[in-house]
């Protein structure tokens, strides 16, 4: 099978690098007049590069850490049985799977050629993780409503890549719908300043 061209014939593909590292994407006009092999094409040429071996071999040792660390964590917690659970139980079976996960990956992983090269994107689910981690922690002190607003704001304008008109508009709605459901309307415990 012969390789499609990026771009309908006698226009241009657009997909140069701007600034040295990143493709700039085809305009949606565009977009909808390339055939569905034509948009393979043009999406092979904008992923990263595959990652080898030993980033599979390392990612799957991090998802294998973090199982037998939640399996620990679930056991100190108790098991309890099926019909009189403890706390632990449920997150005792999902890191068992996270950890028959990260063998399965690890052994029969090794060969995967989807896997992509840890790029400045790579950082995004860590950001993520790491500002969610935060709101949970302040929560307790200053209330969910000022943590979550920043929350919105990092995923949405950072993370999103969302302007800053619709991100602080959005981030406001979802604050205030939050506040509207669960301390207005629900009457729940959990911590808010007003």
């Amino acid at each position: 099978m012969t390789g499609t061209p990026a771009a309908p014939a006698g226009g241009s593909s657009e997909s140069a690098a701007s600034g040295g590292d990143a493709p700039r994407s085809l305009p949606d006009d565009v977009l909808d007049d390339l055939t569905p092999e034509q948009l393979a094409a043009q999406w092979e040429e904008e992923k990263p590069p595959a990652a080898g071996p030993l980033a599979n071999a390392a990612s799957s040792l991090v998802v294998l850490g973090v199982g037998i660390g939640a399996m620990v964590l679930s056991i100190a917690m108790g098991l309890g049985t099926p019909s009189a659970p403890q706390p632990g139980l449920w997150p005792f079976i999902i890191s068992c799977v996270m950890v028959a996960l990260g063998l399965f990956q690890l052994i029969a992983g090794r060969h995967n050629r989807d896997a992509e090269k840890f790029t400045r994107m790579s950082a995004a689910p860590l950001t993520g993780l790491v500002s969610l981690a935060a709101m949970v922690a302040l929560m307790p002190l200053i209330g969910f409503e000022l943590p979550a607003l920043v929350l919105c704001i990092i995923w949405m304008r950072f993370l999103g890549g969302e302007t800053w008109r619709s991100t602080l508009l959005i981030s406001t709605i979802v604050v205030a719908a939050f506040y509207g459901i669960f301390v207005l309307a629900l009457g729940t415990s959990v911590p808010h300043l007003f």
